[in-house]
C-alpha cells in the first residue's frame, strides 16, 4: 500500500498527436476529472518531458507525461468517531451500508458527520485521487438514499473501480417504493438528464442533456404503490428519481420530484446490491445491503393495505 505521506506518481506516454494535455491525463486516469487535472497542472504536479506545461499543450506521440497526485490535505476533512455498518473490507476496498440522512462528503452546509468524516476515522489510509474532501470515494449516493457504497483504500483500487464505472461494467441494483404501478411492468427508461433550466437545484429530462438509461422491473404491487427494482446503466445525479418521476411514478416521499407521503419519512430509494470485479484480484464481487427499518416499515404498511 502506498505511503500517503507522499504524492502518488504515474508516468504516461502519449500515443497520438494533437491531444490536449488535460484531456489526455483525464482520459488515462479516469478517477481524475478534467477540472481536477487542470488544478494539478496549475499547481505544477503534471510535467511533460520533465518540464511544466499548460493544460492546452498539444501532445506529440511518445512524449512522457508525469502526474503526481498529492495526498489528502491535513485538516480539510476531520476524522469523526461515527459508527459505520461495514459490509465488506480488505486491504484495498471498503463497502459501507450508508444510512439515509448521511451526506457522503463534506460540502457547504454539511462539513461534519459525513460518510467521509466517518471513514477517515475507520481507515488511516485512503486513496487521495478523489480530492481532499472525497478521499477514497469512487461513487456517491444522495443524502436520503440508503445502501451500499464502495470506498477505495488506495489509488490503484480507486483507478480500477473508476474504470469499471466508466466502462459500465459495475451492476447496481436499487429498490424503490413508487406511486402507482409502472406499465409495462418491466422496461428501460432512456432519456437524457441535465440541470433543470427553470430550477438549477433540480435535474430534469432535457433534450440535449447527458445520455441516461435506467432499467426497471415491478417486483410487487400494492394498492396505489409498487416495489420496483431499478438498474441504472449510467450514473447521473438523481437519475433513478428523475426517470421514475418522468414516467409518472415518482418515488414515495420524494418531495423534490414527487410529493410527501405519510408512509415515507424520506424518499424510499435503497442501493440494494452492487456487482463488480475486485479492483486488485479481478474476482467477481456481489455485495448487498439489507433494507433499513424505515423502508421495511413502509413496505409492511403497504402489504397490510
Amino acid at each position: 500500500m502506498p505511503d500517503r505521506a507522499h504524492p502518488t506518481k504515474t508516468d504516461l506516454v502519449a500515443e497520438t498527436s494533437g491531444e490536449r494535455l488535460d484531456v489526455f491525463v483525464a482520459r488515462r486516469l479516469p478517477p481524475l476529472t478534467r477540472s481536477r487535472v487542470q488544478r494539478l497542472i496549475v499547481d505544477g504536479h503534471v510535467v511533460v518531458a520533465g518540464h511544466s506545461a499548460r493544460a492546452s499543450l498539444r501532445l506529440e506521440p511518445g512524449q512522457l507525461v508525469s502526474v503526481e497526485v498529492p495526498p489528502p490535505e491535513e485538516g480539510v476533512a476531520q476524522a469523526e468517531d461515527i459508527a459505520l455498518t461495514v459490509l465488506y473490507e480488505d486491504a484495498d476496498l471498503l463497502a459501507i451500508d450508508k444510512p439515509a440522512g448521511m451526506t457522503v462528503h463534506p460540502s457547504p452546509g454539511h462539513t461534519t458527520a459525513t460518510l467521509v468524516n466517518a471513514i477517515l476515522a475507520h481507515c488511516s489510509d485512503l486513496s487521495g485521487i478523489g480530492g481532499v474532501l472525497r478521499p477514497g470515494i469512487v461513487h456517491r449516493l444522495d443524502r436520503d438514499t440508503s445502501g451500499v457504497i464502495l470506498v477505495a483504500k488506495n489509488d490503484v483500487a480507486h483507478q480500477s473501480l473508476a474504470r469499471q464505472l466508466k466502462e459500465r461494467t459495475v451492476e447496481k441494483t436499487y429498490l424503490a417504493l413508487v406511486e402507482g404501478t409502472p406499465k409495462p411492468p418491466e422496461g428501460v427508461i432512456d432519456a437524457p438528464i441535465a440541470r433543470d433550466p427553470r430550477n438549477r437545484q433540480r435535474m430534469a429530462i432535457v433534450q440535449d442533456g447527458r445520455a441516461s438509461v435506467t432499467g426497471y422491473r415491478v417486483v410487487e404491487r400494492f394498492s396505489g404503490a409498487s416495489l420496483v427494482e431499478a438498474r441504472p446503466k449510467t450514473g447521473r445525479t438523481h437519475q433513478i428519481r428523475v426517470h421514475l418521476a418522468a414516467i409518472g411514478h415518482p418515488i414515495l416521499g420524494d418531495r423534490f420530484y414527487g410529493k410527501s407521503s405519510p408512509l415515507a419519512p424520506r424518499h424510499m430509494l435503497h442501493a440494494w446490491r452492487i456487482a463488480f470485479a475486485h479492483p486488485i484480484t479481478g474476482a467477481p464481487m456481489q455485495l448487498e445491503a439489507p433494507l433499513p427499518p424505515d423502508f421495511e416499515r413502509a413496505l409492511a404498511a403497504l402489504r397490510a393495505g
